[in-house]
């Protein structure tokens, strides 16, 4: 049962990260854009437990530190999505007023965005990386939150029932 779990999501994630990377990227919308994986794997650790939210942020991470427009060091996506994404599984699961609300959600994926990408930009000034000027990496930080706000509540049921069916165990006595 696991194998299956663990199988069906990483082939859901590897073609999203796939329809990310060669359809997505070469869009240019006003004030930063989205980015349809992050919102998709915060969205998946949100309806996890703190566990698979972990593990799904390593998945995640993992996938974007192989990309091919990765300009930081490897491992640097891993370790944020792994911590954000077992964050908003933690804050999600416990806390039944968060569970019961769509519109919760959706601004919960989008502050996991926000902090992902804030946290990325943190790191790689740390770590010396040339990112841009100030005024850009806000513009397109904030950006991407407002465009996750827009993007989300169209996400989120297909993500709602990818999840429910693969983590949903049937089994009959």
């Amino acid at each position: 049962m696991l194998t299956r779990r663990l199988f069906l999501s990483s082939s859901i994630f590897l073609f999203l990260f796939i329809l990310q990377e060669s359809l997505f990227n070469l869009v240019r919308l006003p004030i930063g854009g989205f980015s349809l994986f992050l919102i998709f794997t915060m969205c998946w650790a949100a309806l996890s437990t703190p566990e698979v939210g972990a593990l799904t942020g390593f998945g995640a991470g993992l996938l974007l530190d192989l990309a091919p427009a990765n300009e930081g060091p490897i491992g640097q996506w891993t370790l944020i999505l792994i911590g954000v994404g077992y964050g908003i599984a933690f804050l999600r699961y416990g806390d039944d007023s968060l569970r019961g609300s769509p519109f919760s959600l959706v601004v919960l994926v989008a502050s996991g965005v926000v902090v992902t990408l804030g946290a990325y930009l943190a790191s790689g000034v740390l770590l010396g990386l040339n990112l841009g000027t100030g005024f850009q990496l806000t513009k397109n930080v904030l950006g991407n939150g407002i465009w996750t706000l827009v993007v989300a509540p169209f996400l989120l049921p297909i993500v709602s029932r990818l999840h429910r069916t693969i983590f949903e165990t049937r089994e009959t006595l």
